[in-house]
């Protein structure tokens, strides 16, 4: 089984911090991002990932090479800046299981395994995305499923303080992913372009531990807490 994890952006809102190191390969509690991930991914039998880089290409190359932590990889390189959509458009061509994963490079979960996903998965469906309980979804973005958990909205960042379930940022997808792509295009973003017209996305539930180390302070929190106890 493969995966594709995103980790050519520019990590602006890192600063400093991530101004010379990719942010999937920033440590937390003794092991970079990646190797935590990896960690994850190899436990629902993927042995493949494909590695959507473009800021910081060389050293993420030089550091990781065609192994790490156990797992083959092999590198889909932006040449220039393609977004979410487009950046999964390029790395599919080097893709030929489905369904396959795709994680955010800058995300660690915890108590929790891919498998479930796996087992959500059907199918009849283009793709099951991780949906995770977090007490103010104000940072990320809403998703709202029915009781069979068939997406039926993604909502922007809300403005309202309040517990909800978020995008988590790890998908498993079918390869007919790529029928919603938009035609043509290079440059794209799943969330705004892509899932809100795909009619048959599921999402899974968890209120496992999870954060996005995107910004400083959830970098220093996860820094100082994670794997959480």
């Amino acid at each position: 089984m493969e995966a594709i994890i995103l980790c050519g952006g520019l990590a602006t809102r890192l600063g400093e911090t991530a101004k010379t190191v990719p942010k999937v390969l920033l440590e937390i509690a003794g092991k970079t991002v990646l190797a935590w991930q990896l960690e994850l991914l190899m436990a629902a039998g993927v042995t493949e990932v494909v590695l959507a880089s473009g800021h910081l290409h060389d050293v993420l190359s030089e550091r990781v090479g065609a192994s790490y932590a156990g797992v083959r990889i092999r590198y889909a390189k932006e040449e220039k800046r393609l977004g979410t959509g487009g950046a999964i458009q390029n790395a599919m061509r080097q893709i030929r299981t489905s369904p396959f994963f795709v994680l955010n490079g800058d995300i660690l979960l915890a108590d929790f395994s891919f498998r479930e996903m796996l087992d959500r998965f059907q199918q009849s469906m283009v793709g099951v995305l991780l949906s995770v309980h977090v007490s103010d979804i104000r940072p990320y973005g809403e998703i709202v499923s029915d009781d069979a958990g068939k997406i039926q909205e993604f909502r922007e960042k809300q403005s309202t303080y309040r517990a909800g379930y978020v995008n988590g940022g790890v998908y498993l997808f079918a390869q007919n992913i790529a029928d919603a792509f938009p035609k043509g295009q290079e440059t794209f973003s799943m969330e705004r372009d892509v899932f809100p017209v795909v009619s048959n996305l599921y999402a899974l539930q968890t209120d496992a531990d999870w954060i996005d180390i995107g910004v400083p302070e959830r970098l220093a929190y996860a820094r100082k807490h994670f794997p959480f106890g």
